[in-house]
C-alpha cells in the first residue's frame, strides 16, 4: 500500500516536472526615468492551471537589476521564485502560430503553388511555339507541297499561333493576378508583425503556485541601467526689455531592447544605484605642503568659479519651473517635489525607441521675469555678457542642464545654468555683445621694476577702456583683481582702484558703470609686490 502510494506521488511529480512552460509577452506600460536608470513597469497575462507552474516571461529589458525585480500577482497565486536569464532554452516547442497568422500563412502556400502551376504552363506554351516556328522553317525548305498543300500547312500554323499565343496571354494574366494577391497576403503579414513592439532577449522565469486555475494578470517592475536623461532648455527672448520665453525639454536615451510604445513616462532627477550611505568624518592630519609663491592661475581660477558665476560655463544652461502659458505643453506636465528629487509626470503617452538615440520630450513652457546687465572680466576675457538676473530662482525647481540661446530671433550659442548656487539671485548667461567693447593694456611707464637691499619691487598699471557702441544705455559690471598673498615675506599694496570696491579677502575690484550711447569710460588699477631677490613668482 505504502510502496502503491510513493509510486503514485512518484508519477504526479513527474508529470508536474514534464509539464509545458507557461509563455506570455510583457508589455511596456510605464517608465520612470532617473539621471541613470530607469524603472520600468509592464504587464502580461496568462493562464495558469492549479498547483505549481513555471511562467516564461519575454520582452523583458536585455539587462537589468535582479534583485529589483518585482512581481504583483492576485492573492490565489503565490511567486514560489524569479530568475533573469538573456539565454532561455526550453525542452519544448514553443507555438507563436497564432489562428489568424496561420491562416494568411496556408493561403500563402497554395497561392504560391497555382502561381507555379501557372509558371510551368507558360513555360509549356512558349516551348510549343519554339517548336512549330522551328518545324515550319524544316517544312518550308524542303517544300514539294503544291499550292492547296501549302495554303492549308499555312492556315495551321497560323491559327496554332494564334491559339498559343492566346492561352500565354490568358495565363499570364491569371500570373500577375496571383502575384497581386501574395503581395497582399504578405503584406498582411508585415503589418502584422509591425505593430508588434521590438522585442528583446531577456526573459523571466517565475515559479508561482496557483489555487484557482484561470487565467493571471501579472503586474511587473525592475530597475535597468540601459536608460536615462538630462533636462536641456531653450531660451529666448526678443530684447532686454522683454521676459525669457524657456521651453523646459529633456533629452531621453533608452537601449533596454524592448520600444517603449504608447508609455506612460516620469522624469526624475534621482540617481536609484547611488551610494546611500552616509558618510563618516575621520581625524585630519596636517602636513607640510611648501608653497613657493603667489600662483596667478589660482587667483583666476578663483575669480571664474566666483565672480564670474555662471559665464565661465558656456555650454550648458539651467532651467526654471512654471509660469505657464494658456493650451501649452505645460498643461500635460505634472512636477512633483520632495526633499530628495524632483519629478515630471507627463500625461501625454510617449514613444521611446530602443536604438540609443536622443528623443527630445517638451515638458514646460515658461515666463521667467529677468532683469538684464552686461558683465565683463577683461583679465581673463575682452568681451562683455549679456546676464539675465532671475530673482528667487529657488521657486522654479531648477535642474542642471544645458541650454540654447535664442536672442532677437538669432542663435547665439549655448549656455549652462547651474541652480546649485548659495545667492539669491541666479546669472544666465546669454551671449557675447560685440557692440560693448572692452580693452585692458598694461602702462608702461607706469610698470616697473626696482631692485632694494634684499627684496626686489614691482609695480603693475593696467588701464581698462570701456566703450558703448550701442544705442540704447548700458549696465554693466566689471571685474578685475589684484593679487594676494599669506607669505610674510611677499608685501602687497594696492595702489590705485578708481573708485572700484574692493574686497581685501579675494583682491576682487568691481565697478558699477552706467554707459550712454557711444560713451568711453577708462579705468585704471595699479599695485605693487615686494618679495625676496631669490624667490620667482608667477606675476
Amino acid at each position: 500500500m505504502n510502496k502503491s502510494i510513493l509510486f503514485i506521488a512518484f508519477l504526479i511529480c513527474a508529470f508536474a516536472n514534464a509539464q509545458k512552460p507557461i509563455f506570455t509577452t510583457a508589455k511596456v506600460k510605464a517608465a520612470t526615468v532617473y539621471f541613470n536608470a530607469a524603472e520600468i513597469s509592464q504587464t502580461a497575462n496568462a493562464v495558469i492551471p492549479a498547483g505549481t507552474s513555471e511562467i516564461v516571461i519575454k520582452n523583458v529589458a536585455s539587462y537589468l537589476n535582479e534583485s529589483s525585480v518585482q512581481i504583483g500577482a492576485p492573492a490565489n497565486v503565490t511567486v514560489l521564485s524569479v530568475q533573469f536569464t538573456n539565454n532561455y532554452i526550453s525542452e519544448f516547442e514553443i507555438d507563436y502560430k497564432s489562428p489568424a497568422i496561420k491562416r494568411v500563412s496556408d493561403s500563402i502556400t497554395i497561392v504560391q503553388k497555382e502561381i507555379q502551376k501557372v509558371n510551368n504552363a507558360i513555360n509549356s506554351e512558349n516551348k510549343t511555339m519554339q517548336l512549330l516556328d522551328k518545324n515550319q522553317q524544316i517544312s518550308g525548305a524542303n517544300s514539294g507541297l503544291n499550292v492547296a498543300e501549302l495554303m492549308k500547312m499555312v492556315d495551321y500554323y497560323k491559327n496554332k499561333q494564334i491559339e498559343i499565343a492566346n492561352n500565354i496571354n490568358t495565363l499570364t494574366d491569371k500570373q500577375k493576378k496571383l502575384n497581386e494577391t501574395l503581395q497582399k497576403l504578405n503584406n498582411k503579414l508585415e503589418v502584422d508583425t509591425s505593430k508588434e513592439e521590438k522585442t528583446s532577449s531577456g526573459k523571466l522565469i517565475v515559479q508561482v503556485m496557483n489555487t484557482i486555475a484561470g487565467p493571471v494578470p501579472l503586474e511587473i517592475s525592475y530597475l535597468t541601467q540601459s536608460a536615462s536623461w538630462v533636462p536641456f532648455y531653450d531660451l529666448r527672448t526678443e530684447s532686454v526689455n522683454a521676459p525669457i520665453n524657456m521651453m523646459y525639454k529633456a533629452q531621453v536615451v533608452q537601449n533596454t531592447g524592448i520600444d517603449w510604445k504608447k508609455v506612460k513616462l516620469t522624469l526624475s532627477s534621482g540617481y536609484p544605484n547611488q551610494n546611500n550611505q552616509a558618510p563618516i568624518l575621520s581625524s585630519w592630519f596636517l602636513r607640510n605642503n611648501v608653497n613657493y609663491g603667489y600662483n596667478q592661475r589660482a587667483v583666476a581660477n578663483q575669480v571664474q568659479s566666483t565672480a564670474y558665476g555662471a559665464m565661465r560655463e558656456k555650454k550648458s544652461a539651467d532651467a526654471p519651473a512654471p509660469v505657464m502659458a494658456e493650451s501649452s505643453i505645460s498643461d500635460f506636465t505634472t512636477v512633483t517635489e520632495n526633499q530628495l528629487n524632483i519629478a515630471f509626470d507627463i500625461d501625454i503617452p510617449y514613444d521611446i525607441l530602443s536604438n540609443g538615440k536622443v528623443h527630445s520630450v517638451s515638458l514646460k513652457e515658461i515666463k521667467l521675469p529677468a532683469t538684464y546687465k552686461y558683465y565683463a572680466v577683461p583679465r581673463l576675457e575682452n568681451e562683455a555678457f549679456l546676464l539675465a538676473e532671475i530673482a528667487d530662482y529657488s521657486k522654479y525647481n531648477l535642474l542642471q542642464g544645458e541650454a540654447n540661446i535664442i536672442f532677437e530671433g538669432m542663435y547665439v550659442g549655448k549656455t549652462f545654468i547651474q541652480p546649485n548656487q548659495t545667492s539669491d539671485t541666479l546669472n544666465l548667461s546669454m551671449g557675447r555683445d560685440k557692440k560693448v567693447s572692452i580693452k585692458r593694456e598694461k602702462v608702461a611707464d607706469k610698470s616697473g621694476t626696482k631692485f632694494l637691499s634684499a627684496k626686489k619691487e614691482q609695480t603693475f598699471t593696467y588701464d581698462i577702456t570701456v566703450r558703448n557702441n550701442k544705442k540704447e544705455n548700458v549696465a554693466l559690471l566689471l571685474k578685475d583683481q589684484y593679487p594676494l598673498t599669506t607669505n610674510k615675506e611677499i608685501e602687497v599694496e594696492l595702489l590705485q582702484s578708481d573708485s572700484a570696491k574692493v574686497n581685501p579677502e579675494t583682491g576682487i575690484l568691481t565697478w558699477q558703470l552706467q554707459l550712454k550711447p557711444n560713451e568711453t569710460k577708462k579705468i585704471r588699477i595699479s599695485y605693487r609686490v615686494k618679495y625676496p631677490k631669490d624667490q620667482v613668482l608667477n606675476l
